[in-house]
């Protein structure tokens, strides 16, 4: 997300570094390119016309440090318009009130609702540590109501079942009183969609808020909608007074100007942005750290809050004992590429770790997870024996690997090289010590990483 926009805005910057001052032009000719990248970004122009307006005036003002830069006067000034463009704080979900507190997912049809309403479910219960009921009020699309059952079997919560011919309004009247009378703190409502905003659509949502007084209304919206988002967003506030906005497939949207827009536009705060199809893929929007995203910054305290979230860290400790005696074998080498598996795609992970994403310029950062499918299927054709003891991988143990792993005996080969030269990487970090061990980098995201050059060179896949 926000690819498109960081690498603009990072020209901008780039041509105001050989600038000894700030003046008039210098600052008139980068809000020019700042005005063009955010337009290219599909953000809404109402937002772009203020952002440039004020940033040009602070920037005249001299509202900076002395001691910094033309640059970095202008990347500070930015960063924090982005903030303040984007809401400033993280505005948590309202649970205060008493329960069972209600939920209403609202929003179009494919942007993403019932799938949204699981993981937030599944955060609720994880995070939060509440007792979610999930309903589906959908009596229109086909399989509705078995999708929800579906995902929310998944994570572990519990879905009111529905009766044929049953209207949304009676589903959230019984859905309200099986939330009380069943000791459930929050009551998620996945409501219908439409293809497009009707006035149908809008008098059912009134008429089923009216009778179920929600805390929050959360509309959900598709990010690749772009500016259309926004328009959406003011069409269900002006029925419905939305508390909050959900931003889906944010993964696939490399323009953001959906993120960009919303707040500013509609005064309704996004709440979570939600990645990919698996169910951890919702998290908290913080205005400030998607800012220092977009400006190149990383952002260290969603990455932290990553690893202690998704991995185990009793696991991963026995792990670097391991690395530091020197006794890894290749099931060690597997469950490190586990670990972090679990903490997401590897380039988002990448692109969290401050200067990454410039040292990657112009190399593709993708990583396909396809190929590490394949490194964890080499390995697990392998008999323990073998994991433990790779020595004894002769050509004829080696020929069995790849046809039981649907892969090549040169694949099984170049994986072996690759699980050498981490041993022995690994070694070197052992006679350092733990400080030669956390200069070498975290393992995982240098040439630690399992399977990195498995594929090609000494980089992970796909990354070229």
């Amino acid at each position: 997300m926000f690819d498109s926009l960081s690498d603009r805005l990072e020209s901008v910057f780039k041509k105001l570094k050989g600038q000894g001052s700030l003046n008039e032009k210098n600052i008139r000719d980068a809000m020019r390119e700042v005005r063009m990248a955010l337009l290219e970004a599909d953000v809404h122009l109402d937002v772009v016309k203020s952002f440039v307006a004020r940033v040009r005036e602070k920037s005249l003002g001299h509202e900076v440090m002395s001691s910094l830069t033309p640059g970095q006067q202008v990347i500070h000034l930015v960063h924090k318009e982005l903030i303040q463009v984007m809401g400033g704080v993280n505005e948590r979900l309202n649970l205060a009130a008493q329960p069972p507190v209600v939920v209403m997912m609202v929003g179009l049809q494919g942007s993403g609702k019932t799938t949204t309403t699981a993981k937030l479910a599944k955060r609720l219960l994880e995070k939060d540590r509440r007792k979610p009921l999930l309903a589906s009020l959908d009596v229109y699309r086909p399989a509705a109501m078995d999708q929800l059952a579906t995902v929310g079997a998944a994570v572990g919560a519990k879905v009111m079942p529905t009766s044929p011919g049953e209207n949304p309004r009676e589903i959230a009247k019984r859905a309200l009183q099986s939330a009380r009378t069943g000791g459930f703190d929050v009551l998620l409502l996945d409501t219908a969609g439409r293809l497009h905003i009707d006035t149908e659509l809008m008098n059912e949502l009134v008429d089923v808020s009216e009778l179920v007084k929600p805390t929050e209304i959360l509309l959900v919206v598709d990010s690749m909608t772009g500016q259309d988002a926004v328009n959406v967003a003011r069409s269900f506030d002006e029925k419905l007074n939305v508390t909050g906005v959900i931003l889906t497939k944010t993964d696939g949207d490399a323009r953001g100007g959906a993120a960009l827009s919303v707040r500013h536009v509609t005064g309704k705060p996004i709440k979570f942005l939600g990645t990919g199809e698996t169910m951890d893929g919702l998290e908290p929007f913080h205005p400030d750290r998607v800012a220092s995203r977009i400006l190149g910054m990383g952002d260290i305290l969603s990455l932290v809050e990553n690893v202690m979230e998704k991995v185990d860290l009793k696991e991963t400790s026995k792990l670097q004992e391991k690395l530091m005696t020197s006794v890894f074998t290749l099931e060690d080498f597997l469950a490190q590429m586990q670990q972090i598996k679990k903490m997401g795609p590897l380039d988002e992970l990448m692109a969290m770790i401050p200067g990454v994403k410039q040292a990657m310029k112009g190399r593709d950062m993708n990583v396909d997870e396809r190929h590490l499918k394949r490194v964890e299927a080499i390995i697990l054709s392998m008999t323990p024996v073998e994991r433990r003891k790779h020595q004894l991988l002769n050509a004829s143990r080696k020929k069995r690997i790849a046809m039981g792993s649907g892969t090549s005996v040169q694949e099984v080969n170049q994986l072996l090289k690759q699980f050498i030269q981490t041993q022995t990487l690994m070694k070197r970090f052992g006679k350092l010590g733990n400080k030669g061990f956390m200069r070498g980098g975290i393992p995982g995201l240098g040439g630690g990483f399992p399977g990195a050059g498995l594929f090609g060179g000494n980089k992970p896949p796909g990354i070229s």
